[in-house]
């Protein structure tokens, strides 16, 4: 039977406290509230993540940033680029000289003058195996004493020694001008010239130093992120990252990444066994095969500040709540890991 408001003839009590119209409004809609949030803490899925920092780096070491250093002592004499300048592999870069003009001309001569010692140590040591067979005959018809025999043998030896010496001499002369002809630095690969070390022409330099800074064209591009050390222990490859490039608008729902804009798909490559020396542990993420595409070099470049969030397993929110608020760690699930390892292993047999 609906209520009427005679019905409260029968509760004088109740008639006198009667709530205001708007006390009543403001209990049914805390009601109401309280209800639909229930509903979501304990009917709304949330997707656990683990965030980490990081950037762009290149997943071949020949595709990184490379430092082209002088082969040979001495000073540049001329540079062949200038920032910004693109090269091919072997073009040239900087021209370093000895600071001894004759260097080059000395050498020659002095490998020439080894060259020639070498030809008489041959020939020596021809004759004095001829004097060693000839000894031999005479000894055996008795005509000359052994030691005389043995002496011939010592010549011969010392003969094979100044040999072998005038050839390492020659050796080491060859390899003073294999050193001096490399005075010509060349660019290892193709690339842009993003970095010229000036200083270098003013001054002398030692092999080793660098000259410029190669950026190599097109790189295989993965994004490094840095997560802590509580929640890598539940990271496999393969799984799924939402990642926000440095400078790209994104709008980032960690718990729902389907409402996520802006955001990019990839997949963990791989895992660093140890920590940094910061106590984070380093993620290789690659591209998510089937998915959007990265943004374009022109856009994200080497070294480009990354934000990435790695996809773990699907929870209440309210169980997500209770777990940040006591600081737990994230939801560990073995049958999810097992089925994971026996694809792995599926992938690996096939």
């Amino acid at each position: 039977m609906p209520f009427r408001p005679d019905h409260l003839t029968h509760f004088p009590t109740l008639a006198s406290i009667r709530p205001p119209r708007v006390t009543r409004a403001i209990a049914w809609m805390l009601m109401i509230s309280i209800g639909v949030v229930t509903a979501i803490l304990f009917g709304v899925p949330w997707v656990q993540t683990s965030p980490g920092a990081g950037q762009v780096v290149a997943l071949n070491p020949d595709d990184r940033v490379q430092s082209v250093t002088a082969l040979v002592p001495g000073r540049v004499e001329r540079w062949f680029v200038n920032d910004g300048d693109q090269v091919k592999a072997g073009d040239p870069i900087a021209r370093v000289v000895d600071n001894d003009p004759d260097l080059l001309t000395r050498l020659r001569a002095e490998r020439a003058q080894v060259e020639a010692e070498i030809a008489a140590a041959q020939q020596a040591m021809t004759v004095a195996q001829l004097d060693v067979g000839r000894s031999r005959q005479l000894l055996t018809e008795g005509l000359i004493a052994r030691r005389d025999y043995e002496a011939s043998q010592i010549r011969v030896a010392d003969h094979v020694a100044k040999l072998a010496e005038a050839r390492a001499k020659l050796s080491r002369v060859d390899v003073g001008l294999n050193r001096q002809s490399a005075q010509v630095v060349r660019a290892p690969r193709e690339g842009r010239i993003q970095s010229i070390n000036a200083a270098a022409g003013a001054t002398l330099v030692s092999p080793g130093d660098i000259l410029a800074t190669l950026a190599p064209d097109r790189p295989v591009r993965v994004v490094e992120l840095l997560v802590d050390g509580r929640d890598v222990a539940l990271v496999r490859p393969g799984r799924p990252v939402r990642l926000a490039f440095e400078g790209w608008p994104a709008i980032q729902f960690s718990g729902w990444p389907s409402i996520a804009e802006g955001m990019f798909d990839g997949r963990v490559r791989s895992l660093d066994p140890s920590a940094q020396a910061t106590g984070l542990f380093r993620v290789l993420v690659e591209p998510m095969p089937g998915r959007p595409s990265w943004p374009d070099d022109d856009y994200v470049r080497l070294g480009a500040k990354v934000r990435g969030w790695i996809q773990m397993e699907t929870v209440s929110v309210g169980y997500e709540l209770w777990r940040q608020l006591n600081d737990f760690p994230l939801e560990f699930r073995r049958p999810a890991l097992e089925a994971e390892a026996r694809n792995k292993a599926q992938e690996q047999t096939k």
